[in-house]
């Protein structure tokens, strides 16, 4: 089997992370590559499964160590990034890998790794859908809410530079799209 990975992108709130764990439910040949961040933790986050969660000062540190495959500062002071060992890890295993990052991440994922990854970019059906999702979350300030909107008009505008795009308006419907996609890929 040829080690392959799957990015899934989209603005914060348009269902990206829903359907990654649909796909690690139903394909026992992905695995997920979590992700360090320095923004403390959700809720419902836990450390070493959602998020590897570091201090902005222990995240600067892996960067100066080049431990990154790609990183950003998504928001100010909150860094994001794909840990090198974390994708060797996982295809040691002889699993392909599939990613939950935020738009930047993911194309830059997609021009590291060119034609054994398939970038995907959920997209929201609309902004005021994507503002309804946000604020459901109930994890968020107005003014959070108001910025990750901001960012989500400028990510849209990214969405053609990615391999294909599954609009999220029903979540059963994109459940299935995104499904055959990654099939249609990992069998290539």
């Amino acid at each position: 089997m040829g080690k392959k990975m799957i990015i899934v992108s989209a603005p914060s709130g348009s269902g990206k992370t829903t359907l990654v764990r649909y796909l690690l439910s139903v394909r026992s040949d992905l695995e997920f590559s979590v992700s360090a961040c320095s923004r403390p933790p959700r809720y419902d986050e836990v450390d070493g499964k959602d998020y590897y969660f570091l201090s902005p000062d222990q995240f600067r540190e892996k960067i100066r160590n080049q431990e990154f495959v790609e990183w950003e500062e998504v928001y100010t002071g909150f860094f994001y990034g794909t840990l090198k060992s974390e994708i060797e890890q996982i295809w040691d295993k002889g699993n392909h890998v599939i990613f939950d990052v935020d738009v930047v991440g993911g194309l830059n994922l997609k021009k590291i790794f060119g034609d054994i990854a398939l970038a995907v970019f959920v997209k929201p059906p609309s902004l005021i859908v994507l503002e309804y999702r946000l604020r459901k979350r109930q994890s968020d300030s107005d003014e959070t809410i108001r910025k990750r909107l901001e960012k989500a008009e400028w990510e849209l505008q990214l969405a053609p530079e990615f391999d294909t795009i599954v609009v999220n308006n029903e979540i059963t419907i994109s459940r299935v799209e995104l499904q055959q996609k990654v099939a249609a890929f990992l069998k290539s």
